[in-house]
């Protein structure tokens, strides 16, 4: 069973390299962290941005820039179309956020010309989390990208979360489908969507999983709370994986975990054409490394 983000790095070390691309990467704590995914063979790494920026920080981290490829080019916008521009002919595998704002980071991945969205696709944020109240990694979505996702929309990531999980060695993963309660009620949308999802799976339009709800966010994660409420089945007290029914409550718990709890987490932006790890400009190193570890283990 994987039981921490650590795990995902041994994981994708077993894999063929992948090569990342940074958009604006000119902050210590992304380059940190594309440095120890090189040493790890992670990745191979080409950073956009600033290049004298970029000296002065690796030379501030007793880091040797020749281990990168770098490219200059000092505006964020520009940096974030360029990186797509090297991933659309075949140059890189990953896109990770460095330096630049999300509002700048999403317009070069929509971006119609150069961008990296396929047509109609659906973009979504999945998020890994190694809780210490938790006795195995969790995956969730959707916490900063969808804010109301319709029935469609929920299917796709759920979706993306069975592809994540299996993607980090989860064979066949558990996903709960959570809502306020794990009664079906109608007055409720989450309920009756989590219902109609349920449904499908037992019925095999959506495959790959172990699919529950509704339920609530206790029957779904603690055992003893499924068993006082009854609740049997395979998920209740043992998921892998969370659906959120709106983006208030993916968000909740994304920032209740690590400020709380000091859960350790690793993001991506699913539905492109390549794995874009999407974190704040504020995480940490390791943060940004768990998630290039994920999105590693996601490329083809």
């Amino acid at each position: 069973m994987i039981t921490k983000l650590s795990q995902v790095i041994d994981l994708v070390k077993s894999k063929p390299q992948k090569r990342l691309v940074a958009a604006f990467a000119n902050d210590d704590h992304t380059i940190e962290a594309v440095n120890h995914a090189v040493e790890l063979n992670i990745v191979d790494a080409i950073l956009v941005g600033d290049e004298d920026m970029i000296y002065q920080v690796c030379k501030q981290l007793n880091i040797a820039p020749n281990k990168f490829t770098i490219i200059h080019e000092p505006d964020e916008a520009k940096a974030a179309n360029k990186c797509c521009d090297l991933i659309n002919q075949g140059e890189a595998d990953i896109l990770m956020k460095g330096a630049l704002s999300t509002d700048k980071y999403m317009r070069a991945i929509l971006n119609k010309e150069r961008g990296l969205c396929p047509q109609n696709a659906t973009l979504t944020h999945i998020a890994v989390f190694e809780n210490p109240a938790y006795h195995k990694l969790l995956i969730v979505g959707d916490c900063a990208i969808i804010p109301a996702p319709d029935l469609k929309q929920k299917q796709i990531i759920l979706q993306q979360i069975i592809k994540t999980a299996k993607a980090i060695g989860i064979s066949r993963p558990k996903v709960a489908i959570i809502a306020a309660t794990e009664q079906i009620s109608a007055g409720m949308a989450a309920c009756v969507d989590a219902a109609i999802l349920a449904k499908m799976a037992d019925r095999g339009q959506i495959s790959g999983a172990l699919i529950d709800g509704p339920l609530s966010l206790d029957v779904a994660v603690d055992e003893e709370a499924a068993q006082i409420k009854k609740m049997t089945g395979e998920v209740a007290g043992d998921a892998d994986g969370l659906l959120f029914p709106n983006i208030e409550s993916g968000n909740v718990f994304y920032k209740a975990c690590t400020k709380f709890n000091k859960a350790e987490v690793g993001a991506f932006l699913a539905g492109a054409r390549v794995p874009c790890v999407l974190s704040s400009r504020g995480d940490s190193s390791l943060t940004k490394l768990y998630s290039i570890a994920i999105a590693a283990a996601l490329c083809d």
